[in-house]
């Protein structure tokens, strides 16, 4: 059999960026520990380096400051198998077999994200910011149910952004931002041989790239409230690396391979409008509505030396709510609460072992504490339930030759998640 004929079972680049834990799809929306505590529901018409990855804005009044925080993320999850099946040539369907459940699937993890901004005379200032918002790892047992769609999946984003804004008025503050953005992918899953009674072959993809993005903001101050609105651009990434195919036997032992490859995909348009409203001197409302454009991941491109395939995934734009207080019980004692609702734009039939995705409810709550002269200590906890989903996803193995292989893989999902989180804001 020709190189070619396995190019469908490239389905593990469909990169499975899933966040299980943290935002809907595969955006990691831990970018600030004020954010956390709140729910992320006033970050576009907050002021300070905490607040950049949400709004260039937020800077132009903010003074001279450094951020730095870390997220540490647990999961606790259970993948139950459905029915899953293989359909063998010739018609012959059986049962998947392997571990009929996967415990806790992702590992914990820590997100990091750092920024500092300086103004530039009266009325300008300038900031750096570096945010992973697209990182994650799944880990599933070689004999898993799931082996067909997902073995192990480890996403790494850096995205590194030069950020400046001006205080245009005594009213109004605008802001811009270049992103340079780093991804890099491992990705695996096993591969059916023509029967039950052989082991399983295995393929993996790596690659890695850099790629180009941009974001605008703007906020509005007036007596007790200050409204924010910005928009993150799509960015189209293109993963260079190496495609291999191992442990095929019999009719396709000579379709083993190891070659160079490439995969392009698109991360979503992000659309943010927040609201701050000074109820009191020591309480305030927050309200954020973020409108992401998921529908721009519509599919996975390869490209091999042998040929091309689109992997189509189908997404669908989501619209996230978020409401949280502040409340000042003393000048160097601030709390904070909030919930958020986030949909889930993986669809119901396609939905992956690799996006194991659901929609969500986030509660949070936080405190930030002045430790010293201009320095503050950010804390805050987030729990997060997902709705029970399920994965329903058919994959086809060496489609259009006499070894075309079926795979549906089905799985029940339950799990909730946990973010403790902590940060340090420095004005000098």
């Amino acid at each position: 059999m020709k190189k070619g004929c396995l190019l469908p079972c490239t389905g593990l680049v469909a990169l499975g960026f899933a966040a299980h834990a943290h935002a809907a799809g595969f955006y990691l929306q831990e970018q600030s520990v004020r954010g956390t505590g709140r729910a992320y529901s006033g970050e576009a018409a907050d002021q300070g380096v905490a607040s950049l990855w949400w709004n260039p804005a937020a800077i132009a009044r903010s003074g001279r400051e450094a951020y730095v925080g870390a997220h540490g993320i647990i999961i606790d999850s259970q993948l139950t198998d459905a029915g899953s099946t293989v359909t063998y040539p010739g018609g012959t369907t059986l049962p998947a077999g392997g571990a009929p459940r996967a415990f806790k699937p992702i590992p914990p993890g820590v997100v990091p994200n750092l920024a500092i901004a300086t103004p530039v005379g009266d009325r300008f200032a300038v900031g750096v910011s570096a945010n992973s918002p697209y990182s994650f790892t799944s880990k599933y047992e070689r004999r898993a149910f799931t082996r067909y769609d997902a073995l192990t999946s480890s996403l790494r984003t850096a995205d590194i952004q030069l950020t400046g804004a001006m205080k245009v008025t005594d009213w109004l503050d605008l802001g811009a931002g270049a992103s340079a953005e780093h991804v890099s992918a491992r990705l695996s899953n096993a591969t059916p041989n023509l029967s039950p009674l052989l082991p399983d072959a295995l393929q993996t993809l790596s690659g890695k790239g850099w790629d180009w993005g941009w974001s605008v903001g703007a906020q509005a101050h007036f007596d007790r409230l200050t409204l924010g609105a910005s928009y993150r651009s799509r960015i189209k990434h293109r993963l260079d690396g190496r495609i291999a195919v191992s442990g095929l036997l019999g009719p396709l032992a000579g379709s083993n391979f190891a070659v160079d490859g490439a995969a392009a995909f698109t991360t979503p348009w992000i659309a943010t409008l927040g609201a701050r409203y000074a109820l009191t001197d020591q309480l305030t409302l927050n309200g954020q509505v973020q409108r992401i454009g998921w529908s721009k991941f519509d599919a996975i491109r390869v490209s091999l030396p042998a040929g091309g395939q689109v992997l189509r995934q189908d997404y669908k734009s989501t619209t996230t709510g978020a409401i949280g207080l502040d409340y000042a019980v003393s000048p160097v004692l601030t709390l904070r609460t909030g919930a958020q609702y986030d949909p889930t734009p993986t669809p119901d039939i396609g939905r992956t072992a690799r996006v194991p995705d659901g929609d969500r409810w986030l509660i949070g709550a936080g405190a930030t504490a002045e430790v010293a002269q201009g320095m503050k200590l950010d804390a805050a906890f987030a729990y997060i339930h997902f709705k029970d989903t399920r994965i329903d996803h058919t994959q086809a193995f060496y489609a259009g030759t006499p070894a075309a292989t079926t795979v549906h893989s089905v799985g029940d999902l339950q799990g909730a998640g946990y973010v403790l989180s902590l940060g340090m804001r420095a004005a000098f």
